[in-house]
């Protein structure tokens, strides 16, 4: 079993900048791919940005050139670095081990971060 927890969400005004922080406890040796979901109000949830096990990043379109993921795999942390902040970035963030190569593939999922974006 793994365990995900996730942090640093919270209000920002539009053009602000979070960042999230998911730490992974238990049995992290099968995590492979990680990677951010989010889900607002009234819609699915969406892959964000994901970080394979040697680094390599791939985000959705919307986030392009605003936010950057990145992971410790010492500290069995993964990261979203969130700037430029839209009100259009509403949602809860949850954290996603992945047990295989891509993060869709079966595994574990973090309870989830609110993030606010209002003025």
């Amino acid at each position: 079993q793994v365990q995900l927890v996730e942090s640093g969400g919270g209000l920002v005004q539009p053009g602000g900048s979070l960042r999230l922080s998911c730490v992974a406890s238990g049995s992290i040796s099968v995590i492979n791919a990680m990677g951010w979901y989010r889900q607002a109000p009234g819609k699915q949830r969406e892959l964000v940005a994901a970080i394979s096990s040697g680094g390599t990043t791939d985000y959705a379109d919307s986030v392009k050139g605003r936010f950057t993921i990145s992971r410790d795999n010492a500290k069995a942390t993964v990261y979203l670095q969130m700037s430029s902040l839209r009100p259009e970035d509403t949602a809860v963030y949850y954290c996603k081990a992945g047990l295989g190569l891509i993060v869709s593939s079966p595994g574990y999922w973090g309870k989830g971060t609110p993030v606010t974006v209002s003025s």
